[in-house]
């Protein structure tokens, strides 16, 4: 199905429609999108507060937009959940977390404030919007909420610190819900009411979804979610990462060179910090390990203390390789078949298996997992990669990590 794309000199009449792509014009800043599709709209800005025409106390909307291309502030939308992860604008350090020059990280305070006071009503729309591949060109990816009915409060809004040039700073990680206006676009009446603070036009305008929100919040919420269909991710996908990441990568391949399978002490120590519910692991030995490297429990633990944590057997194969490229373009040293096949057989009924690894698993042994339902989970070097940057492991700092692991976690006897 082809997506659907409005030319630049229909943008000032556009509604909105889901995952449409709005053509951008000239290069020059005339050529920018959102201030032509959304009335009110500046021109530049990650976050984009509306006011209202003839009331500047009040805010119509709000545009949120994202490169989704940046590794030290990820933003993310989960397409099968509709979940959106959001970072704040305090992205240097020198100044506090809500003095910003677009106090967009006020607005988030604020916001969720709202939210969190059953005060939903007084939350103005939150317009979500991606760069597109060329030009100037954005994409509409949903009218979002603030909240997400799977996650608790104190998790939806939270402040973090990052280190930038030996300095540290906080922002805030804020999670939105896009929310399924169904395949009715979003009217541009309706923005032009709420710009022009028109109450009685804007709520005979607004999509039943978010009338839903606003009177019931968090549980009125309704996801607009998307089931994926399996695609292999390709391997320039799964080693994706930038030149600080690559070089994270290069000296743990560098470190384990020659005793590859003592590689398995960093790979364990990577699954717990991915997900702390990793609990628990030993490493087996390597004339015994009957193709798994180490052994653990996935931890799902219920509130409070009445009834004792769920925990499921884990098996984690880890392989320490340096991928190539040939003349042509193509990637090698790669897991494949075999190796995967090795860690297949030898998951247990009720048992999930993790394969890690410094390079990429190629098409074939990705298909046929995903093809015969296997319970692998497949962390490839740009999951690394995110996992180190995300817990402030930078390239000076990877050898004295990786000595740091040498009895951190018992063998099996």
């Amino acid at each position: 199905m082809m997506r659907k794309e409005v030319p630049f000199e229909d943008l000032r009449t556009s509604d909105l429609y889901v995952d449409c792509l709005y053509k951008g014009g000239p290069i020059n800043q005339s050529g920018e999108v959102l201030s032509k599709l959304i009335p009110g709209c500046s021109n530049s800005g990650g976050f984009r507060k509306v006011l209202c025409r003839n009331d500047k106390s009040k805010i119509a909307y709000v545009v949120l937009f994202t490169t989704m291309n940046e590794l030290e502030w990820p933003d993310y939308l989960d397409p099968q959940t509709g979940v959106f992860r959001y970072y704040g604008d305090n992205r240097k350090a020198g100044q506090d977390i809500h003095e910003t020059s677009r106090r967009g990280n006020q607005l988030l305070r604020d916001t969720f404030a709202l939210l969190n006071q059953g005060q939903q009503a007084s939350i103005p729309p939150f317009l979500v919007f991606k760069k597109g591949d060329k030009g100037k060109d954005v994409q509409f990816l949903g009218l979002a909420a603030p909240g997400v009915t799977s996650l608790s409060p104190d998790k939806e809004l939270v402040a973090f610190w990052r280190t930038y040039q030996g300095r540290r700073f906080q922002n805030y990680e804020a999670y939105f819900t896009i929310l399924d206006t169904g395949a009715t676009p979003i009217p541009r009446a309706w923005l032009e009411a709420l710009w022009s603070d028109d109450v009685s036009e804007a709520t005979s305008l607004e999509p039943l979804v978010w009338k839903m929100f606003r009177y019931q919040g968090r549980q009125g919420i309704q996801p607009l979610k998307a089931k994926a269909i399996e695609v292999f991710p390709g391997w320039q996908s799964q080693l994706q990462a930038d030149h600080e990441g690559q070089e994270c990568l290069r000296l743990i391949r560098e470190f384990y060179k020659g005793r590859a399978h003592e590689f398995e002490l960093c790979a364990t120590d990577i699954l717990m910090k991915l997900d702390p519910n990793f609990v628990d692991f030993q490493i087996t030995r390597p004339w015994r390990d009957g193709g798994r490297d180490a052994i653990g429990f996935y931890q799902i633990q219920s509130p409070g203390a009445v009834h004792s944590n769920l925990r499921i057997d884990c098996a984690l194969e880890a392989k320490c390789y340096n991928p190539t490229t040939s003349k042509l373009g193509q990637a090698g040293n790669s897991v494949g078949v075999r190796e995967m096949s090795r860690l297949i057989s030898r998951i247990r009924y009720r048992q999930f298996g993790v394969m890690l690894t410094t390079s990429f698993i190629n098409k074939q042994a990705y298909e046929e997992v995903k093809a015969d339902g296997h319970p692998i989970l497949m962390i490839t070097a740009t999951n690394i990669a995110s996992v180190l940057y995300e817990h402030g492991i930078h390239s000076g700092d990877v050898d004295s990590w990786l000595e740091s692991l040498e009895n951190r976690y018992p063998r099996m006897a």
